[in-house]
């Protein structure tokens, strides 16, 4: 009988390893974010009502100056882009950008990020999550509620945040955010 129950314990260890291990695997899966240049990007399946109600939610790019019609049409349409094709010029234009963040073992989640750039400082941020799992969920409503408290009146240049309630995947996919956001609205020389 004995062993038996060694049997079943071996088994169960082993399982339990490899679960473990698969977990620690995930977490090679690398952020990336996009500028979202079309009407329909990060499109969470909600109605068309509900997107309209969420002013912010457009998901264009736009700013204040002259050449807002150039910066909504985003940088590149490649859904794996990490980059915009703008500089970042450290110099940058007042206005509301949105960017979708992707990150994940297999980019299976991602966060919209909503910036509302004024003085080269950021005004205001809003995050509409889009999780695969219910963990993923809990992660990004935590963030969301969190990061305004965190960026809110900071300066764009060089901004990066640390894990933000205790969501470290949701904080990577939002410095990348950062990133093309800084390109998108920065003045071009």
């Amino acid at each position: 009988m004995t062993d038996k129950n060694t049997l079943k314990k071996t088994a169960t260890l082993a399982a339990a390893g490899l679960v473990v291990t698969g977990a620690l695997l995930a977490g090679c899966g690398e952020s990336k974010a996009t500028p979202m240049d079309d009407q329909y990007s990060g499109n969470s399946g909600e109605t068309q009502q509900s997107q309209e109600e969420q002013p912010q939610s457009s998901g264009s790019v736009s700013g204040d100056s002259g050449d807002s019609a150039d910066s909504s049409n985003g940088s590149s349409s490649d859904s794996s882009s990490t980059t915009s094709d703008k500089k970042d010029t450290g110099n940058y234009k007042d206005g509301d950008y949105s960017i979708n963040g992707q990150y994940g073992p297999i980019g299976e989640d991602s966060i919209d990020v909503h910036l509302t750039i004024k003085d080269g400082n950021v005004e205001n941020v809003e995050i509409v999550g889009h999780p695969f799992t219910t963990i993923s969920k809990n992660h990004q409503n935590a963030f969301a509620k969190a990061i305004n408290g965190v960026v809110d009146g900071k300066p764009l240049k060089d901004l990066k945040v640390d894990k933000v309630a205790g969501a470290s995947w949701t904080s990577e996919a939002f410095n990348k955010a950062l990133e093309i956001a800084r390109q998108e609205a920065s003045i071009q020389e």
